[in-house]
């Protein structure tokens, strides 16, 4: 190791402006069987050591950094891994946990209090990344925050790959994206990025000092509107930067978007190249209006990273020869880091061959990188076989009968627009207060119980074989019961059945409609250990049969409280499932809307009277810049309107919203009409309801009470003055009591000492 470092230490500045031609901007970490996740969560239960935790993290790295290498690139990202999130990583980088944490000793234990919290720590605030279903950890950026560097998790990891042979090049995110997700004002900004930037100079010259050829600062904030004050900031940070005396060369990665003008203001700086992002919309044309890319490396994303279609070589390999006269030189991305998307096709056997041809995940998106690398600097008669591979399936992709359905087709166009209409607000609330007599303050939860081991390992027999599909079904059903028991016994006041029969919940309603095909080992991550299997919409959607109802009515034979029927809105079934890209999404957001409206109107013929149509993901999608969110805005309330206005008025319609900042979708949330809204509002500390009240929301609102991402057992106390402070914003008569989000993910015992101090809160409030 010691040669190979001097190595790399005395050609650095000689080498380290010689641009590469094949990468990837960040790898998925969870492994491709959720090694670390499992790993993770045995090291929280004690089961295992933090040695032994270590051991399983660097042997996930080792494999997927030898196979990159074997996979032809010739520039390998390190520094993405992490054991829960990377602006996480971000903030221990830079020193600015938060001080309630500062007093654990063990820095890993410090980590994930941070991360998820303790009983007696409250973790950060936790939101989306982006327009992303990857969740981040909100930095906190304090009057007491003084920064200061602790590079060794980067550095342990550049120095291991380099020990492997890997062209490593270190990512950090940027100090932009960094303070601007950490919710920081202007005049803070300027002068929190001042701080940071002598350590970010520092880190550059250790980086160097370590091997690094190149560096990867990522900073996905310059896809979004920009002020000219900050595009000026982004201006100064990255002249500052570039002028660091025996530094790495510099790659700043933008993605999720168009950088617009902000392309220009990095450009413009002494940086040494610029990752785009050309499957979001960026166009050859506004590379080629930046003259100042014209000495530098351009890093062409037209590999889709958030999406598991392959890609058309063909109009690839054309972009990327425009861009041959707009810049230096050109090397081929992915267009984001392949953390959105499973790690490999290999591993799905059950995919029909015409549907597999059509996709790639982590791995073949890799290979169709150098592939196109390949092309480019060879010429395209050496990728000739790919290339027709390619053509053929897209040919029979577009031909497959499945992706044009015309009786649905024919029944859509018939809708009118009364179809997305229900009645005046107050007309409903009568009639539904007369039919569910409920107390002021109802108390409900969010609809998902934990997903105990009986429950997993029932559905793990089914799966294999080992039980029939009768016998899981009474497994289900005793399951069920246990949990309206125990929810007449706790005094909740609106009751859900738990959900035991559902793995996901886009999944369960994917693998019950026509157009959408679900994965083996499709695992991506959500956040920290949180894994999810998105399913593939590949064709038109059609429900065949009723998807929930039995399990419903079963649940509500149980008690003479009111059941809430679960569903999932048509966006969140969108923005948690790989879409197909050959039609808008309004049209896909229709087709889906149009089967739960089929299915909220024969729950409430089994006599169901609430039915909760779950939207979590509404604020998930709204594009990134503020010219392009009317549009989305109009169609995804007209999806869940369309969703939810087949039944009578006298049925209460329940959504469900979390983990997002609100602001900019207050309107949509009130455009949604649904008769009670719950929202995430316990780590926020209720901000949302200041907004509802602005647009003059005047709807039933629950807005959670306590975190459920966080295994402590909030007080009972602490509850009631959630919900004194909610009462200040919200009228007795329209507020609802819950938790922020499902309970799946909890341990039975905490859920039910939880719910039992949420129940006596409202009790003591009322």
């Amino acid at each position: 190791m010691a040669f190979r470092t001097q190595h790399w230490r005395n050609t650095v500045t000689a080498t380290s402006r010689t641009p590469f031609t094949a990468t990837v901007l960040g790898l998925a970490r969870v492994g491709p069987r959720r090694e670390l996740k499992r790993a993770t969560e045995s090291y929280w239960a004690g089961r295992i050591s933090a040695t032994e935790l270590h051991a399983v993290a660097r042997e996930l790295r080792r494999t997927q950094l030898t196979d990159l290498v074997a996979a032809g690139l010739d520039s390998v990202p390190v520094g993405t891994f992490s054991y829960y999130d990377q602006m996480l990583d971000t903030a221990v980088l830079f020193g600015a946990l938060p001080t309630r944490v500062a007093d654990i000793a063990d820095p890993l234990d410090r980590y994930f209090a941070a991360a998820r919290g303790t009983d007696t720590v409250e973790p950060l605030e936790m939101t989306k990344w982006f327009d992303t279903n990857y969740h981040y950890l909100v930095p906190e950026i304090g009057s007491g925050t003084a920064f200061e560097l602790h590079p060794e998790k980067l550095l342990d990891e550049l120095r291991e790959a380099i020990e492997l042979g890997v062209p490593a090049r270190p990512v950090v995110i940027g100090p932009v994206t960094f303070l601007k997700l950490a919710k920081l004002g202007p005049e803070e900004l300027r002068q929190r990025v001042e701080e940071l930037l002598p350590l970010y100079r520092r880190l550059l010259g250790l980086l160097a000092e370590a091997g690094a050829r190149w560096v990867q600062i990522d900073e996905p904030v310059l896809v979004t509107d920009l002020t000219s004050d900050e595009l000026t900031l982004v201006h100064r940070v990255y002249t500052e930067l570039a002028a660091t005396e025996s530094r790495p060369a510099v790659l700043v990665a933008t993605y999720f978007g168009r950088p617009g003008p902000a392309l220009a203001a990095v450009a413009g700086t002494g940086i040494e190249a610029v990752a785009v992002d050309f499957t979001a919309g960026t166009e050859p044309g506004e590379v080629a209006s930046v003259p100042a890319l014209a000495g530098k490396l351009l890093v062409a994303g037209v590999v889709d990273g958030r999406n598991v279609w392959r890609t058309d070589l063909e109009a690839a390999l054309s972009r990327l020869g425009t861009l041959l006269g707009s810049a230096g030189s050109v090397a081929v991305s992915s267009s984001c880091s392949l953390l959105h998307v499973p790690y490999t096709l290999a591993a799905e056997d059950g995919l029909d061959d015409a549907l597999r041809s059509w996709l790639a995940f982590g791995a073949e998106k890799v290979a169709e990188v150098r592939t196109l690398a390949t092309g480019l600097h060879q010429g395209a008669e050496t990728i000739s076989a790919e290339l027709t591979a390619a053509r053929e399936a897209l040919a029979g992709r577009e031909s497959d009968p499945r992706l044009n359905n015309s009786g649905l087709r024919a029944r859509l166009a018939a809708l009118g627009p009364h179809a997305a209409r229900r009645a005046p607000a107050e007309q409903r609330r009568r009639l539904q207060r007369e039919r569910l007599h409920l107390p002021l303050l109802p108390a409900t939860t969010i609809g998902s119980f934990p997903q105990t081991p009986a429950i997993r390992l029932a559905r793990a027999a089914l799966r294999k074989g080992e039980i029939d599909r009768a016998e899981y079904e009474t497994r289900m059903r005793a399951e069920i019961a246990d949990v309206i028991a125990l929810q007449e016994r706790l005094g909740l006041d609106v009751l859900v059945h738990g959900e035991p029969e559902r793995n996901d919940m886009v999944q369960y309603f994917a693998e019950q409609l026509d157009g959408f095909a679900a994965t083996e080992q499709g695992w991506v991550q959500s956040y920290g250990t949180r894994c999810v299997r998105p399913p593939i919409l590949f064709g038109d959607v059609v429900r065949s049969a009723p998807m929930t109802v039995d399990w419903i009515c079963y649940a509500q034979s149980l008690t003479d409280k009111p059941v809430k029927g679960m569903l999932t809105g048509p966006v969140t079934i969108l923005a948690w499932s790989f879409v197909r890209d050959d039609q808008p999404l309004a049209d896909s957001a229709r087709q889906v809307a149009l089967a739960i409206r089929d299915e909220t109107v024969d729950l409430q013929q089994a006599g169901i009277r609430i039915v909760q149509v779950d939207e979590p993901a509404l604020r998930e999608l709204l594009p990134l810049r503020a010219g392009d969110q009317r549009e989305y805005l109009d169609w995804s309330v007209q999806a869940f309107r369309l969703a939810t206005s087949g039944v009578s008025d006298a049925t209460q319609i329940h959504t469900h919203l979390c983990y997002s900042e609100f602001g900019e979708v207050i309107d949509a949330i009130a455009g949604l009409d649904a008769d009670v809204t719950s929202i995430e509002a316990a780590r926020s500390k209720m901000e949302v309801l200041g907004d509802l009240n602005a647009a003059g929301f005047d709807l039933g609102v629950g807005p959670g009470v306590y975190d459920i991402h966080s295994p402590r057992v909030p007080g009972v106390e602490e509850i009631a003055d959630s919900l004194r402070a909610a009462l200040k914003a919200v009228p007795a008569d329209r507020l609802w009591v819950n938790p922020d989000c499902g309970l799946k993910t909890r341990g039975p015992a905490e859920v039910e000492a939880s719910l039992r101090n949420m129940v006596a809160a409202a009790d003591v409030v009322r």
